[in-house]
């Protein structure tokens, strides 16, 4: 549940504002909505590890190769915890002139942190909230949720169906999938389960208001609150009530909250675009649908090659270097905050031949789309069986699947830093 992050990395902050800190030109897509944004591609050849000036006047290092990405996200000199160490791109334009010559005031000295948020969080914090949840994340507990997917995913298609033969595949199926998979996950009541939707779907949708937004973050912090309360209560089989009554030491309700809330963000929004552009770009590929559809074992497969050849976490993964580093040749300064661009790092020449394809039948090779190193995707496999499940029924269960709008009328995601497309009208026979 992190990169496709369905990644640990996903910004706990307000995307759009953080949106605002990058170039357009490096987060926007251009001509191709499935290729990295015309920013990144005019920067290939100049070096895995470049200079990047932020928008509030700021530098910052952007990486771009494989191989450099995985160092900065498995190497302790690269800091995840956003409380200790100051970012470049959460610097208003007047602190950059004292920052960058080291005079501006680091981060608070916290001696030890009380939030939930350990995705922003280095070991040995990091490692107790992270060992916890891998405890949660049991191959019961998944093979269970495989069966409840299918379902979830077989409802949905049919209920398409039984309303015509056209439909959006956004609200239809792409959000309602796995938010429904992380009620499950978390222990949300059936009755409880449109309140949750609702207040998600609301902090999804970018043409709701900043206020409508920020109310909607109160009512869903305010909703985990009282879902916590009764786990305590009242625990049963479900994720939640396990951190709740097994942790030791035992967490917080604070710190339960954080850490639901993490996993919402992580395991709905990334999972959600992931499935609605993947429909998108197969349509887009008829020859890499057909093969699927000839072959349905190919799906796994496809399913990696998707995560690659999409990866729609942007510029949002980002760490601070604790002590100077040489890094792809480049001399990075201790204090710097490292960009990945995870676009470009998942077309790497130097990993993938012929990088820019896609092609379900690529022979399966490690990919970025969940992170790498001790934040890499605990969820992972539950974000694979969504992508694999829901794909799979889509083309089985829909027959002629095809757009109702010419491509270039699809209305991307391209103001949030967790890429995707906000409607996808389509029909089938």
């Amino acid at each position: 549940m992190d990169n496709a992050g369905l990644t640990e990395d996903s910004p706990k902050a307000n995307p759009t504002a953080m949106r605002r800190i990058i170039p357009a030109d490096m987060v926007e897509r251009g001509r191709c909505p499935f290729d990295p944004p015309p920013g990144l591609r005019e920067r290939r050849g100049q070096g895995a590890v470049q200079p990047l000036r932020l928008l509030n006047g700021a530098r910052a290092w952007l990486v771009t190769g494989f191989e450099e990405a995985r160092t900065v996200l498995s190497d302790p000199r690269f800091s995840a915890d956003r409380v200790r160490h100051r970012e470049a791109t959460s610097l208003q334009p007047h602190e950059v002139a004292e920052f960058e010559a080291g005079t501006l005031p680091p981060g608070p000295a916290v001696e030890s942190r009380e939030d939930g948020f350990f995705v922003f969080m280095d070991p040995p914090e990091h490692t107790r909230i992270r060992r916890l949840l891998t405890g949660q994340f049991t191959v019961r507990r998944m093979r269970a949720l495989e069966d409840r997917v299918t379902e979830i995913a077989a409802e949905h298609i049919e209920a398409m169906k039984a309303a015509g033969t056209e439909a959006d595949l956004v609200p239809a199926f792409a959000l309602p999938l796995p938010s429904l998979v992380i009620c499950e996950l978390l222990g949300v009541d059936y009755a409880d389960r449109a309140e949750f939707q609702e207040r998600t779907a609301i902090g999804l949708n970018a043409n709701a208001t900043a206020e409508e937004r920020a109310v909607a973050s109160a009512e869903l912090y305010a909703f985990i609150q009282r879902l916590v309360a009764d786990k305590r209560a009242n625990p049963a089989d479900d994720l939640l009530s396990g951190l709740v009554h097994d942790a030791d030491p035992p967490l917080t309700d604070a710190q339960l909250v954080d850490v639901a809330l993490v996993l919402l963000g992580a395991g709905h929004e990334t999972t959600a675009n992931m499935l609605g552009l993947s429909a998108f770009a197969l349509l887009q590929h008829p020859d890499q649908l057909a093969a699927l559809c000839s072959d349905p074992d190919l799906i796994d497969n496809a399913v990696e090659e998707l995560l690659r050849y999409l990866s729609i976490i942007q510029l949002g993964v980002s760490r601070v270097t604790t002590e100077p580093v040489t890094l792809g040749g480049a001399d990075i300064p201790a204090g710097a905050t490292v960009v990945i661009a995870t676009p470009e790092v998942n077309r790497d020449p130097q990993q993938w031949p012929d990088a820019d394809r896609l092609d379900v039948k690529r022979p399966r090779t490690p990919h970025l789309a969940f992170g790498h190193g001790v934040h890499q995707c605990l969820g992972q496999q539950l974000a694979r069986i969504e992508m694999q499940v829901g794909l799979r029924e889509l083309i089985t269960r829909l027959p002629n699947l095809r757009l109702t709008v010419p491509a270039e009328q699809v209305p991307l995601r391209d103001e949030m830093l967790i890429f995707g497309v906000h409607a996808l009208p389509v029909a089938w026979s």
